[in-house]
């Protein structure tokens, strides 16, 4: 029996892990994301990083910036630039409704994920409204309650 793969999952979801903290998520899309052959090979081996991406529309298109995929060890001299500006790929009803979104104000463009999907890569962007200062503090109190109490619950069980 062949042996199961040692964590196949654990480089293959890059979570920008500020943008629950800073921002309210209004609304997701999945979008697919132009890549270079070299870029897809870092993404798979975990060396992405998208918490200071940020996407904007520009000319009927979305892109994102900010975006770092790190150079592949592997590569020749025609390795990409680590941070490029990349094209992200969706209907033209979403990037319609996600311009006018960002136009209207208060409103920004976050990635939130780059995943697999299959054999290609996807980002998950969130129309998103920044958190203001009480709002975090708001859920930090939350989320220490919720930890108080489920503590509590597991001391009563046991």
């Amino acid at each position: 029996m062949a042996a199961k793969k040692k964590d196949a999952l654990r480089h293959t979801e890059i979570r920008n892990s500020k943008a629950l903290r800073d921002y309210f998520v209004d609304e997701r899309f999945e979008a697919g994301i132009q890549l270079r052959g070299t870029e897809v090979k870092s993404v798979r081996a975990g060396k992405a990083q998208i918490s200071d991406a940020y996407g904007r529309v520009e000319k009927g298109e979305l892109w994102m910036y900010g975006a770092h995929i790190e150079q592949y060890a592997w590569g020749n001299i025609f390795n990409h630039d680590s941070k490029r500006i990349r094209k992200l790929l969706l209907h033209r009803r979403h990037i319609d409704k996600i311009q006018h979104a960002l136009e209207a104000g208060g409103r920004a463009l976050v990635p939130l994920r780059m995943y697999f999907k299959e054999a290609l890569v996807k980002v998950e962007v969130g129309l998103c409204t920044g958190k203001k200062n009480f709002d975090k503090r708001d859920d930090l109190k939350q989320r220490a309650e919720m930890m108080e109490l489920n503590k509590e619950l597991k001391s009563r069980r046991g």
